[in-house]
């Protein structure tokens, strides 16, 4: 074979592209969000593109994306925000990683890792100003803060940044965004009354990144823009985002069908006249959603082809309008769209989801390959 029968093509330059897009439009330091495996786009191959670029932090949620990126050879400024009790905070000590705290029993936590280490720990503090999921209420700041700067007196740590996230930043009239940004204020000014005075302060995600230039602080953290895909449909100006992502199989066989046969599992469409469907091997195991049932499409040759039928575990079936391209034919799922092809966002809106769930869930068995669109031939 010469190609695989499914693969998820990731172009870097667009990677890069979009991070100095971004860091011009913020105006401030930006961090690039590579948890989730680089939303499905590749860790440590993203982390790298994005450091070229420019980004001065890198973000993950768990530990252990922390530790990989560190094993992978990343030495700059990497922040880890999610964890439970009794992760080796040690190991993150030793690879100078800034870890989150969103309460005074994290700390404890940290302060007796620090304690058998002679490195002090980097930490950032979370604050809930409104999303209500991680970070500390607004009732337990004044503990929590006076907690981090006695571990900083202590020498446990240095506090290195003050941080909280956004509930509706892809909603730039909803009425949240502004009393989230007053609450964080309110933080800032408490943990500023405690002693504390952190290196950044931060709470634009993508959105409001582009959205919100008074949330903008010290730092940005871009998730989805990063990879080229908007975080507020019909909101946001084209900045120029270059989706990075190119999901692409080949047709495994093409055959005619007549009036009146039905396609897939439990017969959920059936052809009203004459036509061709081709079969394309990637299903719900590679990640393609079952909601694509008979909404999303795909391109072949150029045109858009609606998938027909129940989305299967392996494959899918696609209307090819009586067309006979050979198997093997290239079927983009989707791409950037410059080529008449769905793009991540039209395959979100056939599924009632978010582009972020298409690009993070889909893999499976296919192969992701990583190309260079700037690099000399």
């Amino acid at each position: 074979m010469t190609r695989p029968r499914a693969e998820i093509v990731v172009d870097l330059a667009a990677i890069r592209h979009n991070v100095r897009t971004l860091r011009r439009t913020a105006g401030v330091a930006l961090m690039v969000v590579v948890k989730a495996d680089g939303y499905g786009h590749g860790m440590v191959e993203v982390a790298a593109a994005a450091r070229d670029a420019g980004a001065e932090w890198l973000g993950v949620a768990t530990l252990d994306e922390a530790l990989a990126l560190r094993a992978a050879g990343d030495t700059g400024r990497l922040l880890c925000w999610l964890t439970v009790p009794g992760e080796p905070y040690a190991d993150a000590l030793a690879a100078d990683i800034d870890l989150t705290a969103y309460s005074v029993a994290e700390l404890d936590e940290i302060a007796a890792a620090a304690g058998r280490s002679s490195q002090p720990a980097r930490v950032q503090l979370k604050v809930d100003t409104g999303l209500s999921r991680g970070g500390a209420a607004e009732r337990d700041w004044v503990e929590l803060f006076v907690r981090a700067r006695a571990g900083e007196e202590a020498g446990h740590w240095r506090i290195t940044g003050l941080w909280s996230h956004l509930a509706c930043s892809d909603e730039p009239d909803h009425p949240a965004n502004d009393a989230q940004e007053a609450t964080f204020h309110r933080a800032l000014d408490a943990a500023e009354r405690a002693g504390l005075r952190p290196d950044v302060r931060h709470l634009a995600n993508s959105a409001a990144a582009l959205l919100r230039p008074s949330s903008r602080f010290d730092l940005v953290r871009c998730g989805i823009a990063s990879y080229g895909l908007d975080p507020a449909p019909g909101e946001t100006d084209d900045v120029g985002l270059v989706p990075a992502m190119t999901v692409r199989a080949r047709l495994a066989m093409v055959k005619a069908i007549d009036a009146g046969d039905s396609v897939s599992y439990g017969h959920a469409w059936t052809a009203d006249r004459a036509t061709t469907v081709g079969l394309v091997p990637a299903g719900y195991g590679e990640g393609v959603p079952r909601h694509a049932s008979n909404a999303a499409s795909v391109a072949v040759e150029g045109r858009q082809r609606p998938i027909r039928g129940r989305v299967c575990m392996d494959q899918v079936v696609v209307d090819l309008g009586g067309d006979l391209p050979d198997a093997g034919t290239e079927v983009v799922l989707f791409g950037p769209g410059r080529h008449g092809e769905p793009t991540a966002q039209d395959w979100a809106e056939a599924c009632g989801t978010i582009s972020y769930e298409i690009v993070t869930r889909i893999g499976g068995r296919m192969t992701r390959t990583h190309v260079d669109s700037e690099a000399p031939a």
